[in-house]
């Protein structure tokens, strides 16, 4: 009898040590973290390099079995290897006496050279060379300082038809320090900015700086004398605290022109943001004492904002012009460049030239409702702005860059007038002489115009019936008018390539349940060759298994929507799993993948704990199909997705036994941190969870040019002429008296972008509703969490494991999954 219950005691124990045990599967999440994926995953599309002087084009790829460098004659309909990487990494070898193996050979910036019958390309060897430059000086000042060391790098020419491998002895490295410079098309002069100014130097003295950027000898000019902080001639960006800002002041800074094709001539714009309000986020974990940051952030409804000027300057005249094109109060100038050639890629030196010919600039003018637009041209003959274009609608106009056609006499130009996106033809003079492409579907932008030919390709969603209407094709069609033609057919999302002369196309193509396949096709849409497979045999390997895409209808029963679904790799039909939606409200896209990814935090991953995770899209999320469909939320930014949101919940629910509608969880980050809040308060009963990541809860204090653009701004002009602009909204906070269900709030610390500010606000609020919820700061993180977006991970699946699951049991304190893919201390 004393055995008897000695035994029951251990089995009991034994349930009980089992019933211990978590809940979710950390093991299997932990086995597709990214540090695993990127060996596992490799190379997905094929990425060309065209040549300029044939139809030739090379890339990189890289497999399982390392990577390889293929060289590609369409003509011929070739494909075939650069080099023989052993051969190569052997004769590497003998050089730099580093030991170079084919498998893992690292070749940096690789280009053809001008024949195109050779190339270039660096090494960096484990030798260090002393960096002599600078270092006297600094030595006068402190007796205990060392020679600077770094990597030496070797630089190769490689000949291809005789396959012999050269060392280039007189080769220098571009130096990345003088990113401040803007070269003129003919390398004469040199443009850059200074203190707020802007300055300039010939060729000679360049060469001195691409030497050494302190050699007292350097002359510069001096071009302007009006520029001053916040109203510089250099673009302001954001990232700099004030201490680093205070230590780079005197140094050298980038300036944005645009120039004439004889670098006589240059336009560029000059924001003045001197009244525009200041904000600041403050360095906590800064050494040795955290600093402040501070910017200017023009927020939605305010008066102060900034204001654009369009400026030319000419070296002839030694003058700056600022050109008189004010059209709206407190509106937007968008100046456009000439579109690179494809060919060009690779060139150490690309300058960017106006839109436009010797005579005329294209430009758009964008009043701040966004409710019109002007494309414009500045006639430098004529000294005026001529009006070419004029786009009206009563919510917001999106529009691309048009394409000057025919030395500037025709330009194509995209619209939704008819509530689609679509190209038309239009005069130099804004004559409308067509419309190339109509219908019910959505044209997304131009790939490229053979004037040769008169031909537009284009890419294109939602023209082909039976597949989602995302799926992305390219198409062509006459200028002169015709149908259109389908150049990549195929179920699957397309992304393409075209040559500058337009015979040519590169194209990837994939779904979220198909591996990533690579094809070469010609001007009519006639595969060439097959490229590339990708290899994910290694993610097979590990157990991975593709999403399910599925469609459903809105909360209006009427509107198709489309989402995926992941699945834990372990799934058993026969079980209940929580749901976890994975959301981004738009209007600029939507959380939904269209083709393979191997970014899978939010999806793939965050089901391995254990639940169904989808992403879908809802009305008003996405500008890739209808305009109705884009600017259903317009004026109803908090609430306008949650009803779909809702909707899919009781769809999917009705449909798979295995979801379990009682535990739905929800997340998203940044408008998704915003919407996965926003659906615990109006449909509490409903979302049960959520982890609510960098959300812009308060869209009055988000950026103006976001929150005003896709909720909408009141223009009202007094009696007397004056204009304000009024802007109002509803907020997270508001609801905060409603949370029933287990949220967390998380945001990094110097969120510039989306400020904190958002997010405490949100949280007092709950504070003083008397909820109980869970805040999670990230020190030292920008809007995207770098370097803890996988503590957070885990922190993540804590939560949903906890309050979805049931698993109760405190995790340990060492987040051990993610431990042992970090490499140890040394």
């Amino acid at each position: 009898m004393r055995k008897l219950l000695i035994l029951l005691f251990a089995l009991s124990l034994a349930g009980g040590l089992k019933a211990q045990e978590r809940i979710g599967n950390y093991e299997l999440a932990a086995r597709f973290s990214p540090q695993k994926i990127d060996k596992m995953v490799f190379s997905t599309s094929v990425s060309p390099h065209w040549l300029k002087n044939s139809d030739r084009f090379w890339y990189e790829y890289e497999t399982s079995e390392g990577r390889n460098w293929y060289l590609v004659d369409p003509a011929r309909r070739t494909k075939t290897e650069l080099f023989d990487r052993d051969e190569l990494a052997m004769e590497i070898t003998r050089i730099v006496k580093d030991p170079y193996d084919g498998q893992h050979l690292k070749l940096d910036n690789l280009k053809f050279l001008e024949d195109e019958n050779a190339i270039s390309f660096e090494v960096k060897s484990s030798s260090e060379m002393v960096l002599k430059k600078d270092w006297e000086e600094i030595k006068m000042k402190d007796d205990s300082a060392t020679d600077s060391l770094e990597k030496k790098t070797y630089f190769f020419q490689f000949d291809i038809d005789t396959q012999q491998l050269t060392e280039r002895i007189d080769a220098e490295k571009d130096p990345e320090r003088l990113s401040w410079a803007n070269i003129a098309p003919d390398s004469s002069k040199v443009l850059f900015v200074r203190n707020h100014n802007l300055f300039m130097m010939d060729k000679e003295n360049f060469l001195k700086a691409v030497k050494d950027e302190k050699d007292s000898t350097i002359v510069e000019i001096q071009l302007t004398e009006d520029g001053e902080e916040n109203y510089s001639y250099t673009y302001s960006g954001r990232g700099d605290d004030n201490v680093e800002k205070e230590k780079e002041k005197e140094d050298r800074k980038p300036v944005s022109v645009r120039w004439n094709q004889a670098g006589t001539e240059f336009v560029m714009t000059r924001t003045d943001s001197r009244q525009v309000k200041d904000l600041w986020v403050i360095h906590n974990t800064r050494n040795p004492r955290p600093t402040l940051e501070t910017y200017k952030y023009a927020m939605p409804g305010e008066k102060d904002q900034p204001q654009t000027d369009l400026l030319h300057y000419s070296f002839e005249d030694e003058e700056m012009t600022e050109l008189p094109i004010w059209t709206f109060k407190d509106q937007t100038v968008g100046l456009w460049s000439q579109p690179y050639p494809v060919s060009s890629r690779d060139d150490d030196f690309r300058p960017t030239f106006w839109l436009g010919d010797e005579d005329e600039v294209y430009f758009s003018i964008t009043s701040r409702d966004l409710k019109r637009v002007d494309i414009c041209r500045w006639n430098l003959t004529m000294n005026e702005k001529e009006v070419v274009i004029e786009e009206r609608s009563n919510t917001y106009i999106d529009f691309i860059q048009p394409a000057l056609i025919k030395n500037g006499e025709e330009l194509i130009w995209w619209s939704e007038r008819d509530g689609w996106g679509h190209f038309y033809l239009y005069g130099r003079d804004g004559s409308l002489k067509r419309q190339l492409t109509s219908g019910a579907f959505h044209t997304a932008g131009i790939e490229r115009v053979d004037e040769q030919n008169s031909r537009l390709f284009f890419a294109a969603n939602g023209r082909e019936d039976g597949e989602d209407p995302y799926y992305e094709h390219l198409y062509s069609v006459s200028l002169n008018g015709g149908e259109i033609s389908l150049m990549t057919p195929g179920n699957y999302n397309h992304s393409s390539s075209v040559n500058d002369r337009g015979n040519y196309a590169v194209v990837n193509y994939s779904r979220v349940d198909t591996t990533p396949e690579s094809i070469l096709i010609d001007r009519s849409g006639r595969k060439i060759m097959d490229l590339e497979t990708a290899d994910l045999s290694q993610l097979f390997a590990a157990g991975y298994q593709f999403p399910e895409p599925f469609t459903f209808k809105a909360d209006d029963g009427i509107t198709d929507l489309y989402g995926v679904m992941y699945k834990p790799f372990d799934f058993d039909s026969t079980k209940k799993y929580p749901l976890v939606q994975y959301v981004y409200p738009g209007p600029q896209t939507e959380a939904v993948n269209k083709s393979f990814s191997s970014s899978m935090d939010r999806t793939d991953r965050l089901a391995q704990f254990g639940f169904v995770v989808v992403t879908l899209g809802n009305r008003g999320g996405h500008p890739a199909r209808s305009k109705w469909y884009h600017n259903y939320g317009y004026g109803d930014l908090r609430d306008y997705g949650l009803a779909d949101k809702k909707a899919a919940v009781d769809q999917l629910a009705d449909r798979n036994d295995f979801i379990d509608r009682n535990k739905v969880g929800i997340h998203g980050h940044s408008g998704g941190g915003f919407m996965s809040t926003a659906a615990m308060l109006v449909y509490p009963d409903v979302f049960k969870v959520a982890v609510s990541s960098a959300g812009n809860h308060e869209n009055n204090i988000y950026n103006r040019w976001w929150s005003e653009k896709h909720h909408g701004v009141k223009e009202e002009i007094s009696a007397e002429g004056d204009t304000t602009f009024v802007y109002q909204i509803e907020k997270n906070p508001d609801l905060a008296k409603n949370l029933k269900g287990h949220l967390m709030l998380s945001t990094g610390d110097v969120d510039n972008n989306v400020h904190p500010a958002g997010t405490i606000r949100m949280a007092e609020a709950l504070i003083k509703a008397g909820k109980r919820f869970e805040f999670v700061i990230l020190p030292g993180q920008r809007h995207g969490y770098g370097s803890m977006r996988e503590y957070f991970f885990w922190k993540m699946g804590d939560y949903f494991t906890r309050h979805l699951l049931g698993d109760n049991i405190p995790p340990p304190v060492d987040m051990i999954e993610m431990q042992r893919d970090k490499p140890k201390d040394k």
